[in-house]
């Protein structure tokens, strides 16, 4: 019996991939497909964008993106919903097109699906862990809940509900209520 090998993917493929409205990632070769995201999945990206950028407003520690894409190798690039780096890490991975490295905070809002879910629970979890991402969050929209992960494991820290507050190392003095981005 012979054993099927499937082709990696490199960061070249996806790069050659059709500008037809998917969102297209790369995660140790394998490629992950997903369709635009609905607008209240974008309804949250903005309103985590207001909380950081009003913060950081007042504490210039850095910037946040809305969906930058991030290459962590020639085999991995993925596009999180939002990023934040440290102006220490913007200047050793921020300077081009792209993100080449591992961004201090990746947020993620799961769309419909167990796909979906699988992608940013257990493929982009290992992903951000491999390569040294300090903080990551999962927003579940239907749940309202977020999970966060910190530490150069990225270990399980919090399940915050509605009715908790978010708060975060990478942003000394940040706070928001998680009912004002899930809601």
């Amino acid at each position: 019996m012979a054993a099927r090998i499937e082709p990696v993917l490199t960061i070249a493929d996806l790069d050659a991939m059709p500008e037809d409205g998917n969102r297209y990632e790369l995660i140790e070769g394998e490629l992950f497909v997903s369709c635009a995201p609905s607008l209240d999945h974008q309804r949250i990206v903005r309103r985590l964008l207001v909380a950081f950028e009003n913060y950081l407003a007042q504490n210039p520690v850095g910037e946040s993106f809305p969906g930058p894409g991030v290459l962590f190798s020639n085999f991995s690039g993925v596009i999180p919903d939002v990023v934040f780096i440290s102006n220490e890490r913007k200047k050793e991975i921020a300077t081009g097109t792209h993100i080449t490295g591992a961004p201090d905070l990746i947020v993620e809002i799961l769309s419909p699906g167990a796909e979906n879910e699988r992608r940013d629970r257990k493929a982009k979890l290992q992903l951000y862990r491999k390569y040294g991402v300090k903080e990551y969050w999962i927003v579940d929209p239907q749940k309202k809940t977020i999970d966060v992960y910190r530490s150069h494991k990225l270990r399980l820290s919090a399940k915050l509900s509605r009715r908790d507050e978010i708060t975060t190392p990478m942003l000394p003095g940040f706070h928001c209520a998680v009912k004002d981005i899930v809601e």
